[in-house]
């Protein structure tokens, strides 16, 4: 692969200073990632993973101090302004939420938050435009009578379609990178299965880079061609998934590797034997 990757992290550091003192919570962190790469994410709970995805997408909350370098498809994103990095979100960077729920306006159908969404990064797209991007997307992510559902409220969904719906939404925007923070922990496995198997369609058929943030390395194994092992805000491990499955340097990453129960084997077969999710 030629050129500057799609996005190149070096010495990320984001931190907070309280009256207790002053903490980082990710740590001089640095990963690329390739045009139509998949990178996995992976650390407990206070690992840095979240931060590291709100620092790219330029959401760190009052008080925050991000220091490095951000670079997407070769532009420094740390120095844009606020007005500038609105244009980028959601248009070229695109994120999925853990939660859709809270991410979702229940007083609106789900085919007019799609809808809204996309007009509000193109110019000149009339409602009935953008009802049809809408419709299309829900299509593309195997939601059944896309036609019919575009109409429905986020309650009528069950939780994988709601994620279905968001995933749908960040494709009408057609993004470069798409960035899935834990977007199946709130699902049972055979939904988990179907997901990951959305997310690996999504990005073969659209070329667009993914960052996988999650807690699970079974759910990193089923998508990410590398990975970053973080740990209270280090790089613990980096390496391709199958160097960091096989061979794990890190003794965090061994005690990762020994926490996940293996269901691959289930996945595998869940995948085969499940229904649609509906």
């Amino acid at each position: 692969m030629t050129g500057h990757p799609l996005l190149r992290v070096r010495d990320l550091t984001v931190g907070f200073t309280t009256a207790a003192g002053h903490t980082d919570v990710v740590k001089h962190l640095a990963f690329d990632l390739p045009r139509g790469g998949a990178l996995g994410i992976v650390g407990e709970s206070g690992s840095g993973k979240s931060m590291t995805s709100i620092a790219i997408m330029g959401l760190l909350p009052k008080g925050a101090k991000r220091t490095g370098s951000i670079e997407l498809d070769g532009r420094e994103l740390t120095t844009l302004r606020e007005r500038e990095m609105q244009a980028i979100r959601g248009d070229r960077i695109a994120m999925v939420f853990q939660d859709p729920l809270s991410s979702l306006n229940p007083y609106y159908t789900v085919g007019t938050q799609i809808a809204e969404a996309y007009r509000s990064h193109r110019t000149g797209v009339t409602r009935r435009e953008a009802r049809n991007v809408a419709i299309e997307a829900m299509e593309r992510v195997h939601i059944r009578d896309a036609a019919r559902r575009v109409d429905h409220y986020p309650h009528q969904f069950s939780g994988g379609m709601r994620q279905r719906v968001m995933i749908a939404m960040t494709l009408s925007m057609e993004p470069d990178l798409i960035i899935a923070d834990e977007p199946t922990t709130a699902l049972d496995v055979t939904v988990q299965a179907q997901i990951l198997d959305l997310l690996a369609e999504i990005r073969r058929d659209t070329g667009a880079g993914l960052i996988l943030i999650t807690h699970d390395l079974a759910v990193v194994s089923e998508v990410a061609d590398q990975i970053v092992v973080m740990r209270e805000g280090d790089l613990v491990e980096q390496g391709t998934a199958e160097r960091v499955f096989c061979d794990p340097q890190a003794d965090y990453t061994r005690m990762l590797l020994d926490a996940v129960p293996r269901i691959d084997d289930e996945i595998g077969l869940l995948r085969t034997t499940s229904e649609e999710d509906r």
